[in-house]
């Protein structure tokens, strides 16, 4: 006898393929297979212009030279024609073209440059690095730099350090007798340990009610907001 796991693993009948059922369409034979298409379609003759290639046409592309017509030749423009082939005018203040080389004119040819516009065209020079050997060669001023006032050299003298400064500390700070021997104390080894983390909830219980909330007295408040509303309260005759 066939075990319930041989059984599971035989596959199932194929019903459709070899149906063993009568049918209210035929009681003694199938019926026969169709082979032909269930309907026919006819191309209409847009259809059957349009499924034709396309023709490219061969033929050689006509001249640039135009052969103008007898009539065309002995033609008369009309008035309107004329009108419109004239040319049109510029708008009213329209100037041309500015040159691009404006004639200089003579004040400024024979114009003779001040010693203040002689210095601003001078170049800047900048000052020549430390241990090169190009030294920055003095400009020229033609001005004599005033004298600065007392407030701007006042400003300008350097802050002196403090009384009381006793310059940078070194990198290396002695460490005293008393701290190289101290031990320590046993909130200070709590305090130094890493905290431990705990999943969420752990050691949690909700029903445990605290000491503090068993012993707590409501407020008249909270006894009055516990009361229900008035209007909500049926008045018992």
């Amino acid at each position: 006898m066939a075990t319930r796991t041989q059984r599971l693993a035989q596959p199932k009948p194929n019903r459709l393929r070899h149906p063993d059922r009568r049918s209210v369409y035929w009681l003694d034979k199938m019926p026969p297979e169709k082979t032909a298409p269930t309907t026919k379609t006819e191309l209409t003759p847009r259809w059957s212009e349009l499924c034709r290639c396309k023709h490219f046409y061969t033929q050689d592309t006509l001249s640039p030279i135009w052969e103008v017509s007898e009539w065309a030749l002995r033609a008369v423009a009309s008035n309107r024609l004329c009108s419109l082939a004239q040319t049109r005018e510029p708008a009213t203040g329209w100037q041309p073209d500015r040159p691009l080389l404006a004639p200089l004119s003579r004040a400024t040819q024979t114009a003779v440059a001040t010693s203040r516009i002689c210095q601003l065209a001078q170049p800047k020079r900048g000052l020549a690095l430390e241990g090169s050997g190009h030294k920055a060669k003095p400009v020229a001023m033609s001005h004599i730099p005033r004298k600065a006032s007392a407030h701007i050299e006042l400003l300008a003298t350097p802050k002196h350090d403090h009384p009381k400064f006793e310059g940078e500390r070194s990198e290396r700070w002695f460490v005293s007798r008393a701290a190289r021997n101290h031990a320590a104390s046993q909130r200070l080894l709590e305090l130094s340990s890493p905290k431990e983390r705990k999943a969420l909830f752990e050691g949690y219980d909700p029903y445990i009610v605290s000491r503090a909330a068993r012993a707590a007295s409501p407020s008249p408040r909270i006894q009055q907001l516990c009361l229900p509303l008035p209007r909500k309260c049926s008045s018992k005759l």
